[in-house]
């Protein structure tokens, strides 16, 4: 074409050269910016084809997380993405627009003709797709100017760059939310283990003393009351029966811990006689309710040890439950001496047992322990109705 032009100008005195010229210059430096275009889209992607080499890129990117934060995750991308501006997004529509400056080595050329060539910003249209929990992200980026330019024009890569940028920006960002829940779920586990390793210390201190009073009542019974001693030493045997397999981390019920306590308290009786009764009212339909092994062993060794045995004329413990809605009460009350006496306690038991609760339960469990009228004590837990508790307690 510029041949012809020539030949026409020569054969036309009165054709102005100057049109010549600027057809030539233009013309050259179109070609050097195709070929400037086409060299650094070879250098960013190392390959060429009509997909990189394009003004306009459209990217399909599938997030694995629901439309609402695939939405905040690309925002947060875009508006990381160097000399972004003019950023409208509209959360209720799931779409982004953005535009993009380009960098000042492609906009040296500003003065006519040569600022017709080259546009100054780019722009950016982001739409997410709800999904079945995941967001589908339709991405284009492309020159501010019409597609008909794009026979004139080229963007030296930008919207390339650009689109590629803002993909990396995702993909680092859901891999940075895979590793934040990979190490909670790690120091989920760990904080677990140490939870039931304290636990099985807590429960650990509940158990010894008991067995050495008892043996040591059953050996000063064998020498003057054998036939009390044989009792005992079979109540011992049931308790231990009863108590071995939860020695290690294992489940139990409320129904459970009743056949264990009662074993214990028959033990009781025999040591204390006529100075304790007892009264157990516990419904059969709350027998199956999780419960942590041990627990109402401690609320009734610390009724019977602090309230009971130290009164002259002893009295009696009471056993009873409730469900009220979504919880269920346990209570354990005596007529003892109730908070008034020196009874020489330290309070571990209840301590550990409030700590147990608080680390089987999450906090959703709780101990209550008021004066019982006319006297006593009475110690009540309240805990979850329907619940699977760390019953690695």
């Amino acid at each position: 074409m510029t041949v012809l032009l020539l030949a026409n100008i020569h054969a036309n005195n009165d054709a102005p050269l100057v049109f010549f010229w600027i057809w030539v210059i233009t013309a050259i430096y179109v070609t050097g910016s195709a070929m400037s275009h086409v060299r650094r889209v070879r250098l960013i992607t190392g390959h060429l084809d009509a997909g990189v080499t394009g003004n306009r890129q459209r990217r399909q990117i599938e997030i694995p997380l629901d439309a609402t934060e695939a939405f905040d995750l690309l925002d947060a991308a875009i508006r990381e993405l160097p000399r972004t501006e003019e950023i409208e997004s509209a959360r209720d529509s799931l779409q982004i627009r953005a535009k993009v400056k380009r960098p000042p080595l492609y906009n040296r050329w500003r003065m006519f003709p040569f600022s017709y060539f080259h546009a100054v910003r780019n722009q950016i249209l982001a739409t997410v797709t709800p999904g079945d929990g995941t967001g589908s992200v339709t991405l284009i980026c492309e020159p501010e100017s019409g597609a008909w330019s794009d026979w004139f024009r080229v963007d030296d890569a930008t919207n390339l760059e650009n689109a590629e940028a803002i993909t990396r920006a995702i993909s680092r960002r859901i891999a940075e939310r895979r590793l934040r829940e990979r190490k909670e779920v790690e120091q989920t586990s760990v904080e677990k283990e140490l939870a039931i390793a304290r636990l099985n210390l807590l429960n650990a201190q509940v158990e010894p003393h008991f067995l050495y009073n008892t043996l040591a009542s059953a050996q000063y019974l064998t020498r003057h009351e054998p036939t009390r001693a044989d009792d005992m030493l079979g109540h011992l045997i049931q308790y231990l029966r009863l108590s071995l397999p939860r020695t290690g981390p294992s489940e139990s019920t409320l129904g459970e811990e009743l056949e264990r306590i009662r074993s214990y308290l028959e033990i009781l009786k025999i040591r204390m006689g006529a100075r304790l009764a007892v009264q157990v009212d516990v419904p059969e339909s709350l027998h199956a309710t999780p419960l942590l092994p041990m627990m109402l062993q401690t609320l009734v060794e610390n009724a019977i040890k602090h309230g009971l045995e130290p009164k002259t004329g002893g009295g009696t413990v009471w056993i009873y439950a409730r469900r009220d809605g979504e919880a269920v009460s346990i209570t354990v009350a005596d007529d003892g001496q109730g908070f008034g006496a020196t009874s020489g306690g330290t309070g571990v038991g209840l301590k550990n047992l409030r700590e147990r609760l608080r680390l089987a339960y999450d906090g959703k469990a709780a101990l209550a322990v008021v004066a019982n009228m006319p006297a006593g004590v009475a110690a009540t837990i309240t805990l979850p109705a329907i619940r699977t508790v760390h019953l690695h307690a």
